[in-house]
């Protein structure tokens, strides 16, 4: 199954977007074996300004996708509830799973309605460029959880 990490924002060479990267090519090498990967992370900038635009420019990306949007009022997962989920939805056959970040207002409500789930950090609010290192280094956490790897420690 293909993971994306969808987000509104360009992070370049920043520690949050390195960071990222890192994860997310972690999580790719570890993930082959599980039949998990790659992860890929996709970086949209919309040609106007507001979550409208950020929207469409988020949804051009979502084909045949599982959309599962990252939302303050979202369900916040446990790690090893999160590799789970994932887990279940490889064995369900799903191909694709985009986890979808939008800009600094969050996301347009058409995106929310599309989205079959929603994830949220916890209760704090972060930066959207941290946000996605978090969820890069969650998806790595989930992959390692379901190789059965020592990373992951309760």
């Amino acid at each position: 199954m293909k993971i994306a990490l969808l987000a509104v924002g360009r992070l370049g060479r920043s520690v949050e977007g390195q960071l990222a990267k890192d994860y997310a090519e972690r999580a790719t090498a570890s993930g082959r074996s599980l039949s998990l990967g790659p992860v890929e992370i996709i970086e949209v900038e919309p040609r106007k300004p507001g979550k409208a635009a950020e929207a469409e420019a988020l949804m051009a990306q979502l084909a045949d996708t599982h959309v599962i949007a990252c939302d303050e009022g979202g369900t916040a997962l446990p790690s090893r509830a999160f590799a789970d989920r994932i887990a279940m939805l490889r064995d369900q056959g799903v191909r694709r799973v985009a986890f979808v970040i939008g800009g600094a207002d969050g996301l347009d409500a058409t995106l929310l309605r599309t989205a079959r789930e929603r994830l949220a950090f916890g209760p704090q609010t972060w930066p959207h460029a941290l946000a996605r290192a978090m969820l890069a280094e969650q998806v790595y956490r989930a992959v390692t959880i379901l190789a059965g790897s020592p990373y992951h420690r309760d």
